[in-house]
């Protein structure tokens, strides 16, 4: 009998292979067509309904921009609470999310359940969403535009009489810039603001690594928005915009994202279409709003300076106005809106933290190492660590004492003190900066005077534009150019000729759901797949080297022509000019505030309630650990509603206590010591307000040797004497 082997041939190994992964390789094929065919009927299928916002959660429009005095496409929407979800306790903050009007329609900020409505829902509050239709109005201005938000603000606080606070408002990408804009004009309508990846100081970068800001200057300025909006026949399309985006990262746009919808088609086709029916949805603009942004933002940079000023002459807008602490969440993985783009406006207006306290604001700002622009808005994990905390210890930042902070979020741990007071997975604590950590931040502002030059070569060339070439674009423009221009445009294109409306598409789908029916996924360690990951991962790199050689081309360029004395002097600026920044005309105002400032204070040193007493008391003893956390904070919270004083001491009332005995400390420690005894007359008091202090101090751990010096200092002021070992945080005082 003989013995039968079980062995294959070398021949017969390779060939093996070669069957299984052609026939994955064409399934997958076929499934990836139909991928691209869905996405073009979601792009018809969206454009036919409207392009309604891509939002996760239902939702109730309240107050049509339409109907105002000055109609806008805007509108406010009440998001509904999805199933499984608290209904929001009318008496919490309301928390209202603009999201950004760049070529895109509404709802990145809603995206899925994890986003910033959806963490904001979870906590209990009401929701609100600022969204914009596909169309604008006729006559439509960003000024305009700042008018209704407001008006929707008051509507939020129509809606919501007896909340505790008035309500948070987070600006995503160019919402950032808008919201800033609104909160210094109206600064009363807002609570704590948040930008979120938005770009307020639009020449900062750095060398080698942000070559989005040098477009304006490659492009010759502003006048092609303008030639782009006269070909729309007074609008401006929004695809142009989704265009420069794209043609950022080569590789990503031309192969990285579609390779990894075709090499993963069973997992990812849904994710794609989903992020698709929103990259895909393209919005207009009025020329003029597109005017605007691009001559007073991207090019001309006059927000930060306090050039920025309404249309009848009547109202500067001077950031500085601002009263409501500013959040500023950017990334280093960003880079459309790099962490210098989204904080130099910072130094621009201060020429130290002692002028952001005297302006009485409070800034604080956040980097993430990694997450990229679009990230900010829609990954979870960001939506689960920074937007969870920001939201949870918004109280505390709302009573901060005025200044510079960082905030840094990390992982607890067990055995952390006062870990009874840290709300969720993290801990945020705020570290106090300077005006030199942000520039920091940057490798020079010297490369900012170029900038200069492409400004005033801008102002030029756009008068050029508006008086030999603009008539002749109009004349020959109408509705009908428009459309077929916008219908043409590359965005455009490789959605509806991928879709059903193409017949040369209509067996697609029969022949996907035959594949699906019959899928053969190839083996992992197929060597043929190994391969074909290798020539994509060279495909990459090639393009990613394109890219990168054409970035470092753009920049020398640019460098060559606006670096140069003989264009600064041809445009009549001189070589060392910069810029003149707000802060730099004004000293004898900053004078005159802190004149005014101080002798409005004068009295509070011996005169004010209890909590202003205890208050104090807080501010000098933890005025050298240079960092605030979320610990004391809620432990405080806590005492407050154990004596029942929560029900008379609001959180305004917090606040105000904060930025009082905060200016009087740092205006004259002496002094304010001193003028314990007198705002803490009898003993009780003043053990109350010591052994408050002490206790919070503890939930951080052993109290610092400093910060103990101050408590003893404090207790020998007001005739105590030191206890020998400080109260728990959770005992009564």
């Amino acid at each position: 009998m003989s013995t039968v082997t079980n062995t294959v041939s070398p021949i017969a190994v390779p060939a093996q292979c070669i069957i299984e992964y052609a026939t994955d390789a064409w399934q997958r094929g076929a499934l990836f067509l139909d991928a691209l065919r869905q996405r073009g009927n979601i792009y018809l299928d969206h454009a036919s309904a409207g392009k309604p916002p891509v939002l996760a959660f239902k939702y109730e429009v309240v107050a049509d921009g339409r109907e105002l005095p000055h109609p806008v496409n805007y509108a406010l929407a009440r998001i509904i609470p999805p199933d499984g979800v608290v209904t929001p306790d009318p008496t919490k903050r309301p928390f209202v999310v603009i999201d950004p009007r760049a070529g895109h329609g509404p709802g990145i900020g809603g995206f899925k359940m994890d986003s910033e409505i959806g963490i904001a829902l979870r906590q209990g509050h009401p929701c609100y969403f600022v969204f914009f239709l596909p169309y604008p109005q006729p006559g439509q201005t960003i000024e305009s535009v700042a008018r209704a938000e407001a008006a929707f603000l008051e509507r939020v606080a129509q809606l919501h009489p007896d909340a505790e606070a008035r309500p948070f408002v987070i600006g995503n990408c160019q919402g950032g810039w808008a919201l800033l804009i609104l909160a210094a004009a109206k600064p009363e309508r807002v609570g704590p603001i948040l930008l979120a990846g938005s770009p307020v100081s639009y020449w900062a970068g750095v060398e080698g690594k942000n070559p989005m800001r040098y477009t304006g200057g490659m492009l010759g300025g502003t006048w092609l928005a303008s030639l782009a909006g006269d070909l729309g026949n007074g609008m401006f399309d929004g695809a142009y915009l989704v265009n420069n985006f794209e043609q950022m990262n080569p590789a990503n746009t031309y192969w990285k994202k579609l390779y990894n919808v075709y090499a993963n088609i069973d997992t990812e086709a849904e994710r794609f279409l989903e992020f698709e029916r929103w990259w895909g949805g393209h919005f207009l603009m009025n020329k003029e709003e597109m005017e605007w942004i691009t001559q007073n933002l991207f090019v001309g940079n006059r927000l930060s300076a306090g050039e920025v000023v309404s249309a009848d002459g009547n109202v500067r807008i001077d950031l500085r106005n601002i009263r409501s602490p500013i959040i500023v969440f950017a990334s280093w993985g960003d880079n459309i809106t790099p962490p210098q783009q989204a904080l130099n406006w910072i130094p621009d207006l201060y020429d130290s933290v002692e002028e952001i306290r005297i302006h009485e604001q409070t800034i604080v700002y956040c980097l993430n190492e990694k997450v990229g622009h679009l990230g900010i808005f829609v990954s979870a994990g960001v939506a689960k660590k920074e937007h969870t905390e920001f939201i949870s210890a918004l109280d505390l930042i709302d009573t901060l004492p005025p200044g510079l902070y960082e905030a840094v979020i990390e992982d607890t741990r067990s055995g952390l003190p006062g870990l009874e007071f840290v709300k969720g997975r993290y801990l945020i604590r705020f570290e106090a900066r300077e005006i030199d950590d942000i520039l920091a931040l940057d490798d020079g502002r010297d490369d900012e005077r170029a900038f200069e030059v492409v400004k005033r070569t801008a102002e030029i060339n756009q008068c050029l534009y508006d008086t030999f070439i603009s008539p002749f674009v109009k004349a020959a423009s109408n509705p009908w150019t428009a459309a077929c221009t916008r219908l043409m445009n590359p965005a455009r294109v490789e959605r509806w000729t991928l879709s059903d409306l193409n017949p040369a598409m209509w067996g697609v789908k029969m022949m996907a759901d035959a594949v699906r029916a019959h899928r053969q996924a190839v083996s992992p360690t197929n060597p043929l797949l190994e391969s074909e990951h290798g020539v994509s991962d060279a495909i990459a790199h090639g393009l990613d080297t394109y890219g990168a050689c054409r970035d470092s081309t753009v920049e020398m360029v640019f460098k060559a022509v606006y670096d140069s004395p003989w264009l600064a002097a041809l445009v009549g600026l001189k070589r060392e000019s910069v810029q003149q920044r707000l802060h730099e005309a004004d000293s004898w105002l900053n004078e005159e505030v802190r004149r005014l400032k101080r002798r409005e204070l004068e009295t509070s040193f011996e005169h004010g309630t209890f909590l202003d007493g205890a208050m104090r008391v807080l501010v000098y003893c933890g005025r050298e650990l240079h960092v605030v956390d979320e610990r004391p904070f809620n432990a405080m919270r806590d005492l407050l509603r154990e004596s029942g004083l929560d029900r008379t001491i609001r959180l305004a009332d917090l606040k105000q206590a904060a930025r009082r005995q905060t200016f009087l400390v740092l205006w004259d420690e002496e002094r304010a010591v001193a003028g314990l005894t007198q705002l803490l007359p009898t003993t009780s008091e003043r053990r109350r307000a010591l052994d408050a202090a002490r206790a919070l101090a503890a939930t951080r751990g052993d109290i610092a040797p400093a910060q103990q010096v101050r408590l003893d200092r404090v207790a020998a002021r007001l005739g105590l004497a030191p206890r020998e070992k400080p109260l728990k945080s959770t005992e009564p005082t």
